[in-house]
């Protein structure tokens, strides 16, 4: 909901802020993590707001996707957005128009929307080791928003900038998407065309549709995407998660969380049809000072490798805010 949100702060303008998060967690699948992020935004001459944001984590298994929502673990400092964009209001509508580093805007995508919500693994249809829409997917490029009243077109040409262990190969990209919101109800349709992974046999495009649903209402927010694409020439991959966070006021700190998930992966060329499965229950705990605590429990069908069919995760997040 970049435009939305954008809307705001042309409304109140505000100074720069920085933001810091730190986060540690071990699963019983056998891993261990830590990371960092920094992220400082904010309002310069112009009418111009600037946005960018720095990660750096490590983990004991890159194979895994335990506590990897919407950062990489790879050991390193990466730049994950750095960009400017400006808000225009001709008439009755809103134009944004965005240019540097952002992330693919394809879908449910901003980092709030996975990272520090309750959950500690991202969608399967959005890690980047099933050939999905990874939400480690960056463009290098410029992005357009139109939008009226309950309605928004988000357009953007560029390259592939990702971080992480799987990337595309380079090539110009292009991404559209349309949503609207009625009351509660906020929905989408994005279509990205783009390169393979550098992982894939041959150089070849990818493309991939997907719808996303979002009800909010009283402390309950229940979300879903469904996609189908191709990540390669040959292969076609299709799924969709459901999920549903709750924080009513006689929860106190505590926020549930629950996500189904689907994914399947077809490659008649050579006899692959796979499919998998994931359950996920667990909960946010708020503490003091900028803690948190956040656990989950996750049930696995389908080929997982050597994981076991159910492992607990707990994560301990620390973030703090600083505006002059």
């Amino acid at each position: 909901m970049r435009g939305v949100r954008a809307v705001g702060l042309e409304a109140h303008g505000q100074s720069i802020t920085t933001e810091a998060a730190a986060t540690a967690g071990v699963s019983t699948d056998g891993l261990a993590a830590g990371a960092f992020q920094l992220r400082g935004f904010g309002d310069i001459p112009g009418g111009i707001r600037f946005f960018g944001e720095a990660s750096l984590a490590q983990t004991s298994d890159r194979d895994n996707d335990g506590f990897a929502t919407a950062y990489p673990y790879g050991g390193r400092l990466d730049v994950i957005e750095a960009y400017g964009e400006r808000i225009l209001r001709p008439r009755n509508a809103i134009v944004g128009v965005r240019a540097g580093r952002f992330r693919t805007p394809f879908g449910i995508y901003n980092a709030s929307d996975h990272a520090y919500t309750g959950f500690l693994r991202p969608p399967l249809i959005r890690y980047d080791e099933y050939s999905g829409i990874s939400n480690y997917f960056l463009e290098q490029g410029a992005d357009v928003v139109v939008g009226v009243a309950g309605l928004q077109v988000e357009t953007a040409l560029g390259a592939p900038a990702d971080v992480g262990t799987s990337v595309r190969r380079s090539g110009l990209d292009s991404i559209t998407r349309v949503q609207a919101d009625y009351g509660p109800i906020i929905g989408g349709v994005s279509h990205i065309r783009t390169r393979s992974l550098q992982s894939a046999d041959e150089d070849t495009r990818s493309d991939f549709t997907g719808g996303d649903l979002r009800w909010t209402h009283g402390g309950v927010q229940a979300r879903g995407e469904w996609m189908t694409g191709h990540p390669f020439d040959g292969a076609t991959t299709t799924g969709w998660y459901a999920d549903g966070i709750v924080h009513l006021v006689p929860m106190g700190p505590v926020t549930a969380v629950a996500r189904v998930e689907r994914m399947g992966v077809e490659e008649p060329a050579i006899g692959e049809d796979e499919s998998f499965g994931r359950q996920t229950i667990g909960a946010l705990v708020r503490l003091v000072y900028g803690f948190s605590l956040a656990v989950n429990l996750v049930h696995r069908t389908g080929e997982f490798g050597d994981y076991k069919p159910t492992s607990l995760d707990i994560g301990f997040t620390w973030s703090g805010r600083y505006r002059p």
